[in-house]
């Protein structure tokens, strides 16, 4: 016990030392305003990319309260005043801390000097044209903020990026020097030879993790949005090549193929998402392993890209890597993870976790089935008692803040799925766990995680809280280990049970493959308590009239996750009690019915449970019914798919936000795939995974870790606080419609510094990478996470793709 007492204490000492000392180290370290990437867009067109200033951000230091100071309340922030200047945040429950004010460091410039053709020179010791230098003819100019600083309580500071396009009055020379001179010194001059074989382009847009030899679609993209030039058009036809990123040389040719224009709709809102003339460059041919880029005749070079065997593995691994990072209730740091975070929320620590009368059903942050929960946490306060809830520690942090709720067990379902399609595939699959080197593979381990917090927090009546949340958002300064707000455990209830049951039951499932019996044993009991609970409970509740007053959709919810969990213990056990509740309550006794329509139902995840039963009790026409729902909605998605600018998969009336665009729609087109092995379906999988991989507009792969590029200030709060990157694994929801979002006050900041306005920019393009817009730069770990994790699972595994054994079901 003093031995973890100690090694404790000495963790929270480095951590402290970190906080206290570290200061913001920006990846550009040169006085401001600087070049990022000059290249390319066509032979008279050059694309210079400026980054001006960076947030400096604020440090945990210590607090001496002196008689002068004030500390104001604003929400629940608490201000720290010395008189009337600014200290900071107080943090923890001591306020023996502050957090200091974030700063913006470098010149700041009047962006209108950029849209001067006089600001630019272009010279040329080898081009007779520009010899004597020559200004641009136009200048075309996109801004935005690239990051977001926090200063005297709310306002807001920015960085910012320029991308500008000099239009010249000549084509450039292959072959031939340049100089870009800018006028009163405002950045140093660049030289650059003009080879767009050898140069990147911002206009060429592919999958950073590049393709497995096999993958039976292989593509990429030409296009370009220039701000107030608006959108760029290219001749179709274009020749491209994919060259051998060592040599050179030419391994492909191809021509581009125009797939979108300007105003062309994309969803059934009839909304233009990419606002510009699209080209698709096809290469699915090409297997050879090697690393590439895509050359287009004119234009320039893409990223570098890879043909290997194991690029759906590395992307798997990255995005279920971000789980590990999401887990609450242990230290991370080496060897498993090179990001450093001390014990959140143990009760070794001190951590006192109180019940809340209010189950999880009854607040904002589950079903808010009586619409009384106004602000998501009123509820769960008013419910609090004094109470301990013991052992109540672990699970997945929702996002960039720390709740853990039942939601979370998609994340579990879909690895436990994975597990159970690619045993082999999945049990050579290390992922620098804890608990890799036991007797489960990591794949398991890290779904058990999650799903062991909710078992802890079952109660000895078989009833299962939703989870563990604070009082409030949490306060700004404070990191998870910190948390000075009150922490509640939401009160059992049924929905969150069945919830429960039906991943419990799934885990007994895949023992039961494995030939475990003694787990299998565990996770049916417990799977079978909350259910039976969950039904004694919602016969209670009916008798009592309670459903009177729900709301449709969470009598709606509530009925779904129900029948799922019946379809998951019906598979387990051949039970026909859970049968019977199933086919009381599904849809697929109509044979048109839909995996999902909007309110009347969602029931996709029991269609594909009860798709794969093999009981001989099973109603067949049923089964049959899931099946060609499952097809139905793979099918409309191919043709999303193929209407898609970029390809992305999208529901059609999903509105354009939330992960949209950065979580593929496509988990019906894997499972179509699996159920007919149809590479149509393989294909639809791909394509829609290349958006969030890096083939669209800004050419950044939308999860933290993989890639070329990705995004630096997701809303993750214990990185930012302690100044470290962000953790590999963290897919952000991204670019949100800017119609959709105007008045809303982070997009009312983010137009402060963009140009041309907001409203004018395509939403495909629109992503604000500034921490401080939740909409955009946030995430969570069943969306757009677990989607993301559960295809490039799929993909990757697929070499094991088989019928799985009847598993001692009915013969």
């Amino acid at each position: 016990m003093k031995k973890a007492i100690f090694s404790l204490i000495a963790v929270a000492v480095m951590f402290a030392l970190l906080l206290l000392a570290s200061s913001h180290v920006s990846p550009h370290r040169a006085i401001s305003p600087e070049i990022v990437h000059l290249g390319p867009v066509k032979p008279d067109i050059i694309g210079v990319t400026i980054q001006v200033g960076r947030i400096e951000y604020g440090r945990q230091i210590p607090y001496n309260r002196q008689p002068s100071d004030r500390i104001v309340m604003q929400d629940k922030e608490r201000l720290v005043f010395r008189g009337e200047k600014f200290l900071g945040w107080l943090v923890g429950k001591e306020g023996k801390l502050i957090y200091t004010e974030d700063k913006l460091v470098g010149e700041t410039i009047d962006a209108k000097i950029f849209d001067d053709p006089g600001s630019y020179t272009i010279v040329s010791p080898d081009d007779p044209y520009y010899r004597a230098g020559q200004h641009p003819v136009r200048v075309y100019r996109k801004s935005k903020p690239s990051d977001f600083g926090r200063w005297n309580g709310w306002p807001f500071l920015a960085s910012v990026r320029h991308v500008i396009y000099l239009c010249l009055p000549q084509p450039l020379k292959v072959g031939c020097q340049y100089q870009v001179e800018f006028a009163r010194e405002l950045l140093p001059r660049q030289k650059f030879v003009h080879d767009p074989q050898k140069m990147r382009s911002e206009a060429i847009h592919v999958s950073h993790i590049g393709f497995r030899p096999d993958d039976p679609v292989k593509t990429a993209f030409l296009s370009l949005w220039t701000g107030t030039g608006g959108p760029l058009e290219f001749s179709e036809g274009t020749k491209f090549h994919i060259l051998d990123d060592r040599t050179g040389k030419t391994v492909f040719t191809g021509t581009t193929r125009l797939i979108h224009r300007p105003g062309e709709p994309e969803d059934a809102y009839n909304k233009d998402y990419a606002r510009t003339f699209v080209y698709e460059m096809d290469f699915s041919t090409l297997g050879r392993p090697g690393t590439y880029r895509v050359y287009v005749e004119d234009v320039g070079c893409s990223y570098p890209f890879r043909i290997s065997n194991d690029v759906w593995r590395r992307a798997f691994f990255v995005a279920v890597r971000g789980f590990f990072h999401q887990r609450s209730g242990i230290e991370l740091g080496p060897p498993y993870t090179t990001f450093r975070r001390p014990r959140p929320f143990h009760p070794a620590d001190g951590v006192v976790v109180y019940h809340s009368t209010c189950p999880l059903m009854y607040s904002g942050n589950g079903l808010n089935a009586l619409g009384t929960d106004k602000d998501n946490f009123g509820n769960l306060v008013k419910g609090k008692t004094d109470e301990i809830v013991p052992n109540a520690w672990g699970g997945y942090m929702d996002a960039g803040d720390w709740d853990r709720r039942i939601q979370h067990l998609i994340v579990t379902r879909y690895l436990l799925d994975l597990a159970e399609l690619f045993p082999k595939y999945f049990n050579g699959l290390k992922m620098n766990i804890p608990e890799s080197g036991n007797d489960l593979p990591d794949i398991i381990d890290e779904a058990l995680f999650n799903l062991d917090f909710y078992r802890r927090l079952q109660t000895r009546e078989g009833g299962v809280r939703g989870g563990i949340e604070s009082s409030e958002h949490p306060r700004h300064g404070e990191c998870s280990w910190q948390e000075s707000l009150t922490v509640m455990a939401y009160a059992p209830d049924a929905w969150s049970s069945y919830i429960y049951a039906g991943v419990a039951a799934k885990a007994a499932f895949v023992f039961r493959l494995r030939g475990d019996k003694k787990r299998e044993k565990v996770y049916t009991e417990s799977a079978l308590r909350a259910m039976l609970w969950a039904e004694k409970e919602r016969e209670r509740m009916e008798q009592a009239g309670e459903f009177k007053e729900w709301k449709k959709d969470a009598l709606i919810t509530f009925r779904d996750d129900r029948n799922l969990a019946a379809a998951d213990l019906y598979r387990l056990t051949g039970d026909e009690k859970w049968h019977r509740i199933f086919l009381e309550t599904t849809a697929f006794t109509d044979p048109k019915a839909e995996l999902y329509e909007w309110d009347k139902h969602d029931q996709r995840e029991a269609a594909w449970v009860y798709a794969q039963t093999k009981w001989k009790s099973v109603n067949r026409s049923v089964q049959e019914n899931c099946r060609q729902a499952i097809l139905r909605e793979a099918e409309d998605r191919l043709r999303s798919v193929e209407r898609t600018s970029f390809r992305y998969a999208k529901y059609a009336w999903m509105p354009g936000g939330w992960g949209a665009f950065t979580r593929p729609d496509a988990v019906s087109v894997a499972r179509a795939y699996l159920l007919t092995g149809d590479i149509k379906y393989l294909k639809g999988m791909i394509l829609g995974c290349q958006y969030v991989l890096g083939a669209n507009p800004v050419n950044l792969c939308y999860t933290t870790g993989l890639g070329h590029d990705y995004p630096q200030h997701p809303l993750h709060i214990d990185s930012r606080l302690t100044n470290q990157p962000p953790p590999p694994g963290l897919t952000v929801f991204g670019p949100t419609d800017v119609e959709l979002h105007k008045g809303h006050w982070a997009q009312n900041i983010v137009n402060t510094y963009c140009h041309p306005e907001v409203l004018k920019w395509p939403t495909l393009e629109a992503f604000w990478d500034v921490f401080w817009y939740p909409e955009v730069c946030e995430f969570t770990v069943q969306s757009p996470m677990a989607t993301v994790a559960y295809i490039w699972g799929i993909l990757a595994g697929r070499e094991d793709l088989k019928r799985l054994e009847n598993a001692n079901q009915g013969k």
